[in-house]
């Protein structure tokens, strides 16, 4: 058996294992490249493999790098089936769809290509199959896996592959486990990440495993404290946030301030199409979801909505934002600035000493977003120069990742010791603090793997 990292190695994005048997070739994730042009670009490099000689692809959540290069599969002529939890099918193609209008968007305005189309996404679906939590099943006769709860976003597994014996070079069965992102402790929306039972090798995310994020308790004192700050002096406070997760955590916050009358009575506005349609997702799928207070006996009986919200769908609606000169909150995309809605309120409002600007998702190297969190003074925005004299605050309680203590405590099984840990899915020096922090949490041996590098077991 072997394993083929091809994404998600040197960078955060991008996720792709491939796994070769003799009883046939899975794949672990099929990711976008997330940045600027320069990162986004290898989105259309050829494959390292032949997608028509693949057998299954096994999804850990529906983030776009872990699914977005899933109907150039297909349209390469990929003819197995995707597996995914029932509630990630769901919002993994929200999220394609979402993807794929914006793609066409700009291949109208300024040229660029298209990865993939429509049609691509509904043979895709034709495809897909749901499978719930701890249901085990066979994507290549005699290779069992299992998901398993990540806690990390709605739907989200980390995945159990057990590897016949036959088919190990030490001739003895051996568990797998890919861990996909893994998520933060004590989620006010979704239930704890599950300890991993027993495993033989590990392929772990390291997105922050350098770092420990502020207790969870933080997140809502800090958040009002920021909402209070800017609005207090008159200014528009901008949150960008992913349209997945960090965006129904934080109308969950927001509406416990509600609740709890502590919300300034100013405009919200969720200015994003992908958000709004996600949020209903997480209404349909309710019982995945495991809430930290009793929401539904809130005054509003709904734990993503409050009166002062207000929905804009369409790009009319979405201008209309400008003409409302009050203090106000502005939730939108992309969640590392690289794109989407958020880039015109950033233009109008970024130059302002009195607006704000809150942080709460990572911001990957090479992003606008990581830029703005580093300190720039000045940046650059539909080619005008625009300076940053808003305010700007991280707030990494947010994050939908566990940092290094949860990380470290979720690498220890129930029972036995992991023999090697892969780590993925980090900045290099990220995953160089990370595999020292490491070594004197665990008693495996930690290995950073190259791109396109492949470990045979």
């Amino acid at each position: 058996m072997q394993i083929l990292f091809l994404g998600g190695v040197d960078e955060v994005t991008g996720s792709c294992f491939l796994i070769k048997t003799s009883r046939g070739k899975l794949l672990i994730d099929c990711g976008m490249f997330q940045g600027e042009k320069e990162e986004a670009k290898h989105n259309f490099d050829q494959f390292s493999f032949d997608p028509k000689s693949l057998d299954a692809v096994l999804v850990t959540h529906a983030h776009v790098d872990h699914t977005g290069r899933l109907p150039l599969l297909v349209k390469e002529g990929f003819g197995g089936l995707v597996y995914f939890t029932p509630p990630t099918k769901t919002v993994a193609m929200l999220i394609l769809e979402d993807a794929q209008r914006v793609m066409a968007e700009n291949a109208e305005k300024h040229g660029d290509k298209i990865l993939y189309l429509p049609e691509d996404i509904s043979r895709l679906k034709t495809r897909s199959r749901g499978i719930n939590y701890h249901t085990e099943f066979e994507p290549i006769p005699g290779i069992k896996a299992m998901f398993h709860n990540a806690g990390h976003i709605l739907g989200s597994a980390y995945l159990s592959l057990d590897i016949p014996a036959e088919e190990m070079t030490s001739g003895q069965a051996t568990r797998f486990i890919f861990s996909g992102d893994i998520g933060n402790d004590a989620v006010p929306i979704l239930p704890e990440t599950e300890p991993i039972d027993h495993a033989d090798y590990v392929i772990v995310e390291s997105t922050y495993g350098n770092r420990e994020h502020e207790p969870v308790a933080v997140r809502q004192e800090k958040l009002q404290e920021m909402i209070s700050k800017v609005i207090g002096r008159g200014g528009s406070l901008l949150i960008p946030a992913f349209s997945v997760e960090r965006t129904q955590e934080l109308l969950y916050a927001l509406d416990e301030l509600f609740d709890q009358k502590k919300l300034p009575k100013v405009p919200i506005y969720l200015d994003s199409p992908l958000a709004i349609h996600t949020t209903e997702a997480y209404r349909q799928y309710k019982d995945y979801l495991q809430f930290d207070r009793k929401i539904l006996s809130s005054p509003d009986a709904d734990f993503f909505s409050f009166p002062n919200l207000k929905l804009t769908l369409t790009q009319q609606e979405s201008k209309t934002i400008n003409n409302d000169h009050r203090p106000k909150i502005i939730i939108a995309g992309s969640g590392m600035m690289t794109g989407g809605r958020i880039l015109h309120h950033l233009k109008r409002y970024l130059n302002d000493e009195k607006s704000g600007l809150l942080i709460i998702g990572y911001q990957a190297e090479g992003t606008l977003g990581r830029r703005i969190f580093d300190g720039a003074s000045k940046v650059m925005i539909y080619g005008d120069e625009v300076d940053v004299r808003a305010s700007v605050e991280a707030i990494g309680a947010f994050s939908a990742h566990g940092d290094r203590n949860k990380l470290a405590r979720w690498l220890v099984p129930k029972s036995g010791e992991v023999k090697k840990i892969f780590l993925v899915h980090g900045e290099e020096v990220v995953k160089v603090d990370f595999k020292s922090f490491l070594q004197d949490k665990v008693s495996s041996e930690v290995i950073i793997p190259k791109f396109a590098e492949n470990f045979e077991f």
